[in-house]
């Protein structure tokens, strides 16, 4: 059952803004608007400094708070009928106030008639009484002029016992489906990522409208959200933090960001945003230049990722989750730029969001945050000034969907107005396993929960490890799963994260990352589940297998160093069994995903020195003899076991394959395009492996189990509260 509200401050959200008595006895005249009306005219007749260039709802708070000075305090041209005139408008008692704008409008024609003039003291001064009698003229026509823009908002609107929320569904542009989401600030414009097969790029829709538009240049967009003034729209694409124009045009690019984990625009042109799971928050103009850090993981309490952040009102302080191998650890939180705010507001991981009871009002502090939990869309009143819940959340749809690749994230957006934008499906798309031949075609089907990282076929190519998701504490594990009957059996039990699984060469053993540790190291066990888990390797950086050489010498792992960012390693056991790390490839940009030639003499991997993620080869384990492989984008490379092809994830959703012949040299023929399929793991991490001769891929893609799926949209959506 949803909560009734009785905060003040929350009720004021519904239509417009409110004097407390109105929300107290929720009176169907207009007296309320006679006090609004009032603070406007005591705003421009006062001179106040306190008051200039302050909202109107600014003005009735400052009024509320405390009786405002006389007005011939301030402007010794206002007369006492003037003064008293206002005085009637903020009457905090509303049966002492103006009972309509007619009886408002009478006074006033009154005071500027020479009958009005009488009320002057006798014996006054006749020109200070043409002057009154001007300047009631003045006050007269300025709230004429005040009231032909006001009026229709004020006077004729609905009273608010009959305010309605209104409803309506939306579409995804033809042969696609709605991935991420973000209304824009003002409510009248979507943006979006969607799917045309494997192709994601962004999109932009009109509310008002049924056309959408999809923004060249943005293939691969994910995370978009909107600038403040709703001119612009922000979003990761290529390992990069960009912007785009909202009506299209060329792409900003303003900061690397290999692995993100969202942005949000603040009022004061600043972007906050994760652009990898361990290097925590940072900040840059929305213009560009020196970014400068924010957060850092607190790595003694096991945290993994800070992420999804969104600023409060005042742009100082801001919402973000912080994912830890640590339960008391792992939340939402709130946070400050200043660094001096650090609080826990929600012990799960999930997407927040704030929205002000009265749109525009940065003074009471009233709002609300909106947020996801259990499959349902939540509201809880929260006082973005003290900092805090107000009072119980409520549920504003019991079913909303989730990000398919962030199941965690809950797809809803809220414009600063009060436009809710959330998909109602609870399964729109899934993760799945699919085993194809070279034309994408499946081969036969797999009932096994698809993870998050990257998945790793048995040498005999009967089974498979990947991790899975446990649902009730949002770690992962992985599993041992059979191809052809689909048996799963539980591979490692530990509490943190264990993820992206390598089988070893002679199919005895498995490496896997976990974050068990202060940082993300590797792990070995065998794959009988004899025997203990072995560190295999200390560092004070993350590290993520991506390849174990055919001879079984080498593990390929790539390290994440903050001086340069990520780089290929390569793990070196000896007779004597002692580790020897050492570096492979090390420049400034990215280098992920490293894999070895079947021969061990060419190490092909993805490097975004361009600007964006291509496959590169060079000689192993001295390098040398670098050459580009992939155009227009490419990352997760494999080999053919026989080393005589070569296959990457293209830019566009489509898995390549070129002929190579390596040895001495390293030659290749012409890439083709085999098939596409849009990706189920996280940005990064391979969504497919490849059986030894090629003819077959077990992929990770994200799947359509409703076509056509809507979102919904809830205009007014406070209104629908019961009070």
């Amino acid at each position: 059952m949803r909560k009734k509200i009785t905060d003040p401050g929350t009720v004021m959200g519904t239509v417009g803004y409110m004097s407390p008595e109105q929300v107290r006895g929720q009176e169907t005249d207009h007296r309320s608007d006679i006090f609004s009306f009032g603070a406007i005219l005591y705003e421009m007749l006062s001179g106040r400094r306190a008051f200039r260039g302050a909202s109107a709802i600014e003005v009735m708070n400052a009024i509320l708070k405390e009786e405002p000075p006389e007005l011939g305090e301030t402007n010794t041209k206002i007369s006492p009928q003037i003064e008293k005139l206002v005085r009637r408008c903020l009457e905090k008692q509303p049966e002492r106030r103006f009972y309509s704008a007619h009886d408002l409008g009478f006074a006033l024609e009154a005071l500027s008639t020479p009958s009005g003039a009488r009320l002057e003291t006798p014996g006054a001064d006749p020109s200070r009484l043409f002057g009154q009698t001007r300047l009631a003229w003045i006050v007269a026509t300025l709230f004429m002029l005040v009231a032909l823009g006001a009026i229709w908002a004020y006077f004729t609107r609905q009273p608010i016992a009959d305010a309605r929320m209104m409803k309506f569904s939306i579409l995804p542009p033809e042969k696609s489906s709605f991935g991420q989401i973000a209304v824009s600030p003002d409510g009248r414009h979507l943006a979006f990522t969607a799917a045309t097969g494997g192709l994601v790029q962004l999109w932009v829709r009109p509310l008002d409208s049924t056309e959408a538009k999809a923004l060249a240049g943005t293939q691969g967009a994910m995370l978009p959200f909107w600038s403040p003034d709703t001119r612009f729209i922000g979003f990761f694409a290529d390992g990069r933090l960009k912007k785009i124009d909202a009506t299209g045009g060329p792409v900003q690019t303003l900061s690397e960001a290999p692995f993100p984990l969202g942005g949000a625009w603040s009022r004061a042109g600043v972007i906050l945003f994760a652009p990898a799971p361990s290097a925590g928050l940072w900040l840059i103009s929305a213009t560009g230049g020196e970014v400068t850090r924010v957060t850092t993981l607190d790595m003694p309490h096991r945290e993994v990722a800070h992420a999804y952040p969104t600023f409060l009102p005042d742009g100082r302080h801001f919402l973000y989750n912080i994912v830890s191998g640590q339960k008391e650890t792992h939340g939402d939180y709130l946070g400050s730029l200043d660094e001096t705010l650090k609080r826990r507001l929600l012990d799960q991981i999930t997407l927040i969001k704030y929205m002000a009871a009265v749109p525009g009002d940065t003074a009471s502090g009233a709002g609300w945050l909106v947020f996801g939990r259990d499959g349902a869309l939540l509201a809880q009143p929260f006082d973005a000034r003290r900092l805090d819940f107000t009072g119980d959340p409520f549920t504003l749809s019991d079913k909303v969907g989730s990000d398919v690749v962030s199941p965690n994230c809950s797809t809803f957006s809220i414009s600063d107005n009060g436009v809710l934008v959330f998909d109602p499906s609870l399964k729109r798309e899934r993760r799945q396993y699919r085993y194809v031949d070279r034309r994408g075609q499946p081969t036969n089907s797999l009932d096994v929960a698809a993870g998050l990282f990257q998945h790793w076929f048995s040498p005999d190519e009967k089974r498979f490890i990947a991790d899975r998701v446990d649902p009730r504490t949002s770690t992962s594990d992985l599993w041992l799963c059979d191809l052809s009957v689909g048996n799963s059996q539980r591979f490692t039990f530990h509490p943190a994260d264990e993820f992206n699984p390598v089988w070893s060469p002679d199919g005895s053993r498995v490496v896997w990352a976990s974050d068990r540790d202060t940082t993300v190291k590797l792990y070995q066990k065998e794959v009988s589940l004899a025997g203990e888990e072995k560190l295999l390797l200390k560092s004070d950086y993350n590290n993520f297998p991506t390849d174990w050489s055919r001879d079984g010498r080498f593990i390929i792992y790539q390290q994440d160093d903050p001086k340069t960012k990520y780089d290929v390693w390569a793990l070196a056991a000896s007779g004597s069994g002692e580790v020897k790390p050492f570096t492979v490839v090390r420049t400034g940009a990215n280098e992920i995903a490293g894999t070895l030639s079947p021969d061990g003499q060419w190490l092909v991997y993805a490097s975004d020195e361009s600007g964006q993620f291509e496959i590169y080869a060079q000689g192993f384990p001295r390098g040398g003899g670098k050459r580009q492989v992939s155009t227009g984008g490419g990352n997760h490379p494999r080999w053919r076991r026989d080393g005589r092809e070569l296959f990457y994830y293209a830019r566009d959703g489509k898995l390549m394959a070129a002929p190579v012949k390596s040895g001495e040299s390293f030659e290749m023929g012409a890439v083709v395009p085999l098939f596409e399929f849009r990706a189920g793991t996280l940005q990064g991490f391979a969504p497919y492996a490849a059986t030894a001769d090629g003819r077959r891929f077990l992929l990770n893609a994200v799947v359509e189990t409703e076509p056509n799926a809507r979102l919904t949209v809830v205009v007014n959506w406070a209104a629908g509260l019961k009070r």
